[in-house]
């Protein structure tokens, strides 16, 4: 496999593909190694179900590298939270914290905003991909959505 310059190896050839494939408004789901990420894939626009060996702030800090958010829409992320009811535990908390750095260190105005886990999940089924990580913490999964790049 070559590297290419500028782009973080993380960036696999397929992953590439789908984030370029991607239109203005298409979600992408990047979840933690628990969600049931192969099953929701075959729902999704491209049935693609993709890997990264990284936790999810890294994971979405190296796509976010690459890929603009939608300023058209009032929220260009959504991270999953618990159900009425539940409390976030102390390791969902300090995931949702630690994706909020790594989304805003490449789109400062991005709004990030908690989604409870069963609308989450209906979600992703309207994703155009799945990307699922080696994140171990729960609530460790985001929805993205794609923006434009001006002329």
């Amino acid at each position: 496999m070559g590297l290419l310059k500028g782009i973080d190896p993380l960036l696999s050839a397929d992953l590439l593909h789908v984030l370029r494939s991607m239109g203005h408004g298409d979600k992408l789901c990047v979840c933690d190694c628990n969600f049931p990420a192969a099953t929701y894939a075959t729902k999704t626009t491209t049935g693609k179900h993709l890997m990264l060996s990284v936790d999810l702030p890294k994971a979405l800090s190296v796509i976010c590298s690459v890929l603009p958010l939608d300023y058209f829409e009032d929220i260009q992320v959504h991270h999953m939270a618990p159900q009425e009811g539940v409390e976030m535990p102390p390791s969902g908390v300090e995931v949702t914290d630690e994706l909020k750095v790594s989304i805003r260190e490449h789109s400062s105005g991005a709004c990030i905003s908690a989604m409870e886990r069963f609308a989450f999940y209906d979600e992703a089924r309207t994703c155009f991909a799945v990307v699922q990580t080696t994140e171990r913490r729960p609530y460790g999964n985001a929805i993205l959505v794609k923006g434009c790049i001006g002329p």
